[in-house]
């Protein structure tokens, strides 16, 4: 929905401001950090959790902007950049390993999402899956294997309660929040996040092709297990930009 001054209510940029292509991180804080791999990077515009660089790849303008934490400020980001003409947006960030064999430090490619969020609900009835794009699953993995580097493809939860997921325990629904977690374990859920089910869901509700990818910060069943490794904790989100990027390559080279 554009306002009366011809800019989506919450970004607040102009139709051909932002490019085709999007990189959507969670912190705003990310966003010059991921523009810096692009060619003639630039600051464009700030306004509330949406920090929005640009910068150039293939020779194609890409649009990194920030969504905030959870379902609702991600929902709207899609929603305004798919109104100003964005038709790919794949989120790099973190996520908390739950699959004992996911390591900190591990990429995680989700094929899906526990829709264990309340934004994607208002979008599609629960029976409806949150998936990414197959061709931006592919390239996602494609680009993983060509780097080198360690990852795992699966289904990612996604949760609107951060301190819900680490501190159950305390919860009034503590017994509903634990069994729920120990039926992901049990599916082969690989981690946990806050946006991915919404930006699949709200990507399918408009016709967007969208993807994540997720670097494995720590894994609280690995320590829990006392496995080795478990106390590890990695923040450099590096492997995970470089395979968005050059997903995004791959995509543009197929046009």
């Amino acid at each position: 929905m554009l306002s009366n001054k011809n800019k989506p209510y919450h970004i607040d940029v102009c139709m051909g401001d932002v490019g085709e292509y999007c990189i959507l991180p969670g912190d705003p804080a990310r966003c010059e950090k991921i523009a810096a791999y692009l060619d003639d990077p630039y600051f464009l515009h700030s306004n509330r959790e949406y920090t929005i660089w640009c910068g150039y790849l293939g020779g194609k303008k890409i649009t990194v902007c920030s969504t905030g934490i959870g379902g609702p400020s991600t929902a709207i980001a899609v929603e305004e950049l798919a109104d100003l003409g964005a038709h790919t947006m794949i989120r790099v960030g973190t996520c908390g390993g739950i699959a004992t064999h996911v390591k900190a430090g591990d990429l995680v490619i989700a094929s899906g999402a526990v829709r264990q969020d309340g934004t994607s609900h208002e979008y599609a009835p629960p029976e409806f899956p949150a998936v990414p794009s197959t061709d931006v699953l592919f390239a996602l993995v494609k680009s993983a294997k060509e780097l080198s580097l360690p990852y795992h493809t699966g289904v990612v939860q996604s949760k609107d309660s951060f301190y819900g997921q680490h501190s159950p325990a305390r919860m009034p629904i503590a017994s509903a929040l634990e069994s729920k977690w120990e039926a992901w374990k049990r599916l082969g859920v690989l981690a946990s996040e806050m946006e991915a089910s919404t930006l699949f869901t709200v990507g399918a509700a408009r016709g967007l092709r969208t993807g994540a990818v997720f670097l494995s910060v720590w894994n609280q069943e690995r320590y829990a297990a006392g496995l080795d490794g478990g106390k590890d904790e990695v923040h450099d989100t590096d492997s995970a930009i470089r395979t968005a990027l050059r997903a995004i390559a791959e995509l543009i080279a197929a046009e």
